[in-house]
């Protein structure tokens, strides 16, 4: 979900504004006369690893572990 905020607002606050897009990931939309003429956003980061790139992005439902009573035929 993003933040609007009025350009001259934006242009009086933009270093804490830009601090609290780093911070919370989340976008500013900046508009003049209450139409959107930009947006901040946060840099997404490189990471030299592809290990845990992902994590955080998976929810569980359910029970993963015990066996189901159906048998799986891969012939089919």
């Amino acid at each position: 979900m993003a933040e609007y905020i009025q350009a001259g607002k934006f242009k009086a606050r933009c270093l804490k504004l830009m601090d609290r897009v780093h911070r919370t990931k989340r976008r500013i939309i900046i508009t003049k006369r209450n139409k959107p003429i930009a947006q901040l956003v946060p840099v997404e980061e490189e990471s030299g690893s592809l290990f845990g790139k992902m994590k955080g992005t998976i929810q569980v439902v359910g029970d993963i572990i015990s066996p189901i009573d159906e048998v799986w035929d891969a012939t089919r």
